[in-house]
């Protein structure tokens, strides 16, 4: 099997980035920040939990 044609991997990335959002997130509104960082935080965080959903899920079809 050649280097990252592995079909186990991608779910796993998927999680990954997931985690990686929901922390995020956590940080965002942890302490207080300014409003811009707060919408900068969520126009870059949306696409990549959507993407994560996407690639946990591919294996699933509905």
């Amino acid at each position: 099997m050649k280097l990252g044609k592995h079909p186990q991997r991608t779910p796993f990335y998927g999680v990954l980035l997931n985690l990686g959002a929901y922390y995020s997130i956590y940080w965002a509104y942890s302490e207080p920040r300014p409003l811009w960082v707060h919408i900068l935080h969520w126009v870059i965080i949306v696409p990549v939990a959507i993407v994560g959903t996407i690639m946990t899920f591919r294996d699933y079809s509905f």
